[in-house]
């Protein structure tokens, strides 16, 4: 039986155990985008998990989507990941950065008044909080077909500025309907040249991205998330047919790669992740979702049937640090306090006990 807790290799690194420190936006940055003190200290705390996926960080200005959130596009920036990349090496953890473009899932108080970008001028529904309270998305600027390579460039640049950070690699974030993930979904994506109309244009983008990155750090240092028809920020992806071969184009794209890890969210028994996979044929990453909570049980029973290779777990790393020692002892759980989940101090955030 594959056991949770031994040790694996995947990409560039071997691994302590199965357990992946899901990625979650915690808002504790500057309102310049540099990672704090405190957030080392936050990440440091939780290096037992495999690896850490760091909260989302935008790899431009124009990427930013939410208030003090992380960046890798400025000298300070780069500089203060350093500090985090060490704390977490030396409490003998692995941590990739999550590179997010929020494309419209943004709004430009929160950054600046820097414009917002997305495959078609299409404003995603509901609000985005900023400083003066929740406002609605902007329509954003359709990206024309020579901007492409630029934005392209951005993820390139971030990915190599978080080697010299000395991070251990990156994660696209490809999933929950944020830039890539829209050129992915047609209610998003409208485009009428070859990066939209079909499901093999709609996967161009996300493919010339992924391949631009591992040209520039390794593929063995590149990890990629996708949600499937999750449905999220009005990406929407309603058609099964539609869905199936835009994602089977990324994914066999993706395969010949050589990335590091497919990262997935979603029941990882439904037909198409389970296709997805055995097409990836590298190892998978399991997010099940946000209900229930991923238990030691569940992220054990989906090691043991193969459905995955790790397990990324969210909530539960929050208020546990030492969450790999308290699911190996069965210690009991800290509950985690969603009133400090974003934005604030220490509070909620590097406060919660420790096992002796």
């Amino acid at each position: 039986m594959t056991d949770l807790f031994a040790p694996v290799t995947v990409g560039k690194w071997t691994l302590n155990n199965r357990i992946v420190m899901a990625p979650m936006t915690r808002n504790r940055a500057t309102p310049d985008g540099v990672p704090t003190s405190l957030m080392a200290t936050y990440y440091a705390q939780r290096a037992t998990a495999g690896l850490i996926v760091t909260e989302g960080v935008q790899p431009s200005a124009v990427g930013q989507g939410y208030m003090n959130s992380p960046g890798l596009h400025t000298s300070e920036q780069i500089e203060a990941w350093r500090t985090v990349a060490a704390g977490v090496h030396q409490s003998g953890g692995r941590i990739v950065a999550q590179l997010m473009h929020a494309g419209r899932i943004s709004h430009p108080d929160n950054k600046h008044q820097a414009e917002t970008i997305a495959p078609s001028a299409i404003a995603a529904p509901g609000e985005m909080f900023t400083p003066a309270g929740p406002q609605p998305h902007p329509t954003p600027r359709a990206l024309a077909t020579e901007d492409i390579p630029a934005v392209i460039d951005e993820f390139t640049r971030a990915a190599t500025a978080a080697i010299a950070a000395g991070l251990d690699g990156i994660e696209l974030h490809s999933a929950n309907g944020y830039l890539l993930h829209q050129f992915l979904a047609p209610s998003a994506n409208q485009r009428t040249d070859h990066y939209g109309g079909s499901p093999q244009a709609r996967a161009r983008f996300v493919i010339e991205v992924a391949q631009a990155v591992s040209d520039a750090i390794g593929s063995e240092r590149v990890g990629i998330r996708i949600s499937p028809a999750i449905n999220l920020h009005g990406a929407l992806e309603t058609d099964p047919h539609l869905t199936a071969a835009t994602y089977r184009t990324l994914v066999d794209a993706l395969s010949g790669m050589g990335l590091a890890y497919l990262h997935a969210i979603g029941d990882p028994a439904s037909p198409l992740l389970t296709d997805l996979a055995e097409r990836f044929g590298g190892s998978h990453i399991v997010s099940n979702g946000w209900d229930p909570v991923t238990d030691v049980t569940a992220a054990q029973e989906l090691v043991t049937t193969g459905q995955a290779d790790l397990v990324a777990v969210g909530r539960a790393f929050i208020a546990n640090p030492d969450l790999v020692q308290r699911w190996q002892t069965g210690a009991p759980l800290n509950q985690p306090d969603s009133t400090t989940f974003y934005g604030g101090d220490h509070r909620g955030y590097t406060d919660y006990p420790q096992l002796a």
